[in-house]
């Protein structure tokens, strides 16, 4: 609802009236002190995806070609490690929830298959943690490695 002052012309052209009476002050509202402000849930959050396929030996010139195209079509793909049956992928992944960033991580292959000319494989493992769960593995020296050197690479 857009507010005109009282007595102006809106877009309309016809006077609009507040439903303050003139002169009457607005009230205002404080917070109670130690009262804290709450983010809200649904903004989105950083996810860490692991994706693990599997399938048919494939040449690897075309498994690492198809994988340098499909980081080309998905900017936030960190790293990719590849053999002739089987491959890795590791991004971040920006949504509200694990729910929907393992939805798109299990959509990803197969949306760009065929224009990144994928192997016909199928996800075997996936992998999916908020961002401090990583950096809290990282720190405390076990799981993957930090993504480096960033890139497609073989196993």
């Amino acid at each position: 609802m857009r507010r005109v002052r009282p007595g102006a012309q809106s877009r309309s052209g016809a006077a609009e009236v507040s439903s303050r009476a003139a002169g009457e002050e607005r009230a205002l509202t404080s917070v109670a002190a130690g009262d804290r402000y709450e983010e809200p849930q649904d903004l989105p959050r950083l996810w860490h995806v692991t994706l693990s396929l599997s399938g048919k030996e494939a040449p690897l010139k075309e498994v690492r070609r198809g994988l340098e195209q499909l980081a080309h079509d998905h900017p936030f793909l960190l790293t990719s490690r590849y053999a002739n049956d089987h491959a890795e992928i590791r991004y971040w992944e920006e949504a509200r929830d694990l729910h929907d960033a393992a939805a798109v991580a299990l959509r990803l292959w197969g949306e760009h298959r065929q224009s990144a000319q994928l192997p016909p494989w199928e996800i075997v493992g996936l992998e999916v943690i908020d961002r401090e769960t990583y950096h809290q593995r990282i720190a405390e020296g076990y799981g993957p490695p930090p993504a480096s050197p960033v890139g497609v690479h073989p196993f």
